[in-house]
C-alpha cells in the first residue's frame, strides 16, 4: 500500500523539480522588469519586440537553421544506409559500423568538441559553419540510427527475401519495398536530428567561428544583466518550437510502428 503511494509522489516531485524552472522562463519573459524575481511588476511584450528588432538574433537563427538542416539531412541519410545494411543485406563489418555510429552518445560532449577542433584545424578548415555541421552529424547520428534501425528490425525479413527471389536488385528492394514502410521513422529521425543540432551547444562552442549559432548567442548575452529578459523571451520561443518538433517526431515514430 505504501509503495503504491510513494511512487506517484516520487514521480510528482521529479516532474516539479525538472519542469518548474523551465516553466519560469516563459513567465518571466512577460515580466515588465529586468530582474527575474517575484513579485512580477507587470505584463509586457516589449522584450519580444526587442527580440524581433535585433539583427544579431536573426543572423544567429539563420545560422542555426542552416546548420541544423544540413546536419539532420546528412545524419539521416547516413543512418538510413547504416541501418539498412545492418538489418537486411548484413555485409561484413555492418554490425561494427552500426555500433560505431551509435557510440558518440557515450562520449562526453567536451571530449568530442576538443577532438573535432583538433581534426578541423589539421584539415585546414578551422572553426567554421562546415565544421559545426560535421560535428553535429556526429552528435545526431546515434539517435537517428536508433530510430531508423528499430523500424527496419520490425519489417519482416521475408519481405526483402521475396522481392529478391522475384529478381529485384538490392536498390529496388530498398526503394520499392523497405523505404515506403520506413518513411515515418526516417521523418522522425530527421526531426530529432534537426532538434538535436538546433539546440546543441558544446560542440558548436568549440567549432564556431565568426558565425555563432543561436545557443551560442544566448550564452554570450548571459553576461549582460540587461539582456536577460530578451534572452528569456528567445528561450520561450525556442522552448515552444522544441516541444512542437519533439511532439511531431514522437507522432511520426508511433506511426512507423503501425
Amino acid at each position: 500500500m505504501k509503495s503504491s503511494r510513494i511512487l506517484p509522489a516520487y514521480v510528482g516531485i521529479y516532474i516539479v523539480f525538472l519542469y518548474l524552472p523551465v516553466a519560469l522562463i516563459p513567465l518571466f519573459s512577460f515580466n515588465d522588469a529586468i530582474q527575474a524575481a517575484f513579485p512580477l511588476k507587470g505584463v509586457t511584450l516589449s522584450w519580444y519586440r526587442t527580440l524581433l528588432e535585433t539583427p544579431a538574433i536573426g543572423q544567429a537563427l539563420i545560422n542555426s537553421l542552416i546548420i541544423a538542416t544540413a546536419a539532420a539531412a546528412i545524419s539521416t541519410l547516413c543512418a538510413t544506409t547504416i541501418s539498412y545494411l545492418d538489418v537486411f543485406p548484413r555485409p561484413v563489418l555492418s554490425r561494427l559500423v552500426s555500433g560505431l555510429a551509435r557510440m558518440p552518445i557515450l562520449i562526453p560532449g567536451v571530449i568530442v568538441g576538443i577532438a573535432l577542433l583538433i581534426l578541423v584545424n589539421l584539415a585546414g578548415l578551422g572553426p567554421s559553419r562546415p565544421a559545426i555541421v560535421m560535428g553535429h552529424v556526429l552528435v545526431c547520428l546515434p539517435a537517428a540510427v536508433t530510430v531508423i534501425r528499430a523500424r527496419f528490425v520490425a519489417i519482416p525479413q521475408s519481405l526483402a527475401e521475396a522481392a529478391s527471389d522475384l529478381g529485384a536488385s538490392d536498390w529496388t528492394v530498398f526503394r520499392r519495398a523497405i523505404l515506403p514502410l520506413a518513411g515515418s521513422a526516417i521523418a522522425s529521425a530527421f526531426t530529432l536530428a534537426f532538434l538535436t543540432s538546433f539546440d546543441e551547444f558544446i560542440v558548436a562552442y568549440f567549432l564556431s567561428g565568426t558565425e555563432p549559432t543561436l545557443p551560442l548567442y544566448i550564452w554570450s548575452q548571459l553576461r549582460f544583466p540587461k539582456s536577460l529578459p530578451v534572452v528569456m523571451a528567445l528561450g520561450t520561443l525556442i522552448l515552444l518550437a522544441s516541444v512542437i518538433l519533439a511532439t511531431l517526431a514522437e507522432v511520426l515514430r508511433r506511426r512507423s510502428r503501425i
